[in-house]
């Protein structure tokens, strides 16, 4: 996650330039303030379409403080594995999160700073080797106390621990996001599942294909998919059955392995773990951009 990005900058000076420059232009001819009004609107224009990148430098800052810190490094294994420069930038990124993101807690659970600590742990960990991106979607998250359904009411039938909407909130129950990282091997880690799904929301419909996978891969990945589920059916993969539900799920799912089961996942899926090392530009079993891919998949 950048604080400014060049077509940021870019953006700001054009808009700055058009609105000051035409209202000092007309105001050098027809008022006795010169041109001094556009200049001045100018450097408004300008500060307001910095506004975000001026409070994320704000906000690098400060320091994440020392418990959030250990609370990292007790959880998050591939915060462990990164060096002290992508350490500084993974709390940066953790920083920004806290931030800039909403979170509520519905029928009375408590949006804790360590709930949102574990939402804004992993979006640090997708977005790592992809520092020139934001997450896709949403920023609003809401905590549930219990699983809920489609209509989001628990009860006998209630089977979800999390969903992730195009437009409106993701939602997560407050224990699977203290499980998923309490437990940060086992490959179950409903955080990275529900923000994986904005990656493929990014699309017209969540079909599987990420919307940052260049065109040109999309039948690779396509096809690298329908093999790769056809190995969960016949329980000949590492992923767990749901993500042979559908191929949006099938990423989700295999986004969880991929940063908690790195190696294992290299060894019993190598063309997948090489996709994913080429989608995320990162290898999770050493926090380090991939030496070389053999993948078909290029991302843009």
């Amino acid at each position: 996650m950048k604080i400014l990005s060049r077509s940021t900058l870019v953006w700001a000076i054009l808009m700055s330039v058009v609105a000051g420059g035409t209202l000092a232009v007309i105001g050098d001819q027809a008022t006795p303030y010169g041109p001094w009004p556009g200049i001045g609107t100018g450097v408004v224009v300008l500060l307001l379409t910095l506004r975000r990148p001026l409070r994320r430098w704000r906000v690098s800052r400060r320091p994440l403080g020392e418990g959030n810190r250990q609370w990292l490094n007790a959880r998050i294994p591939l915060y462990q594995r990164l060096d002290a420069d992508g350490r500084a930038r993974f709390e940066r990124d953790v920083q920004f999160v806290l931030d800039e993101y909403s979170f509520e807690g519905v029928q009375g659970v408590d949006a804790s700073k360590n709930l949102q600590l574990a939402v804004a742990a992993g979006v640090a960990c997708l977005l790592h080797g992809r520092p020139e991106w934001d997450l896709p979607g949403t920023t609003s998250f809401l905590f549930y106390p219990d699983r809920f359904d489609d209509d989001y009411f628990g009860g006998d039938y209630a089977d979800y621990d999390g969903m992730a909407h195009e437009q409106g909130p993701t939602i997560l129950t407050a224990s699977s996001v203290e499980h998923s990282w309490d437990s940060p091997d086992d490959g179950d880690n409903v955080v990275l599942h529900e923000l994986a799904h904005h990656f493929d929301f990014d699309n017209i419909n969540a079909d599987g294909v990420p919307s940052l996978v260049a065109p040109e891969s999309a039948q690779a990945w396509q096809a690298l998919v329908k093999n790769e589920i056809r190995k969960v059916r016949h329980g000949q993969s590492i992923l767990r059955p749901y993500a042979a539900e559908a191929p949006s799920e099938f990423f989700a799912v295999a986004t969880e392995v991929f940063f908690e089961q790195p190696n294992r996942m290299h060894d019993h899926h190598p063309d997948l773990f090489g996709a994913l090392c080429a989608f995320y530009r990162i290898d999770p079993r050493t926090g380090e951009k991939p030496a070389s891919s053999t993948s078909d998949v290029v991302v843009g």
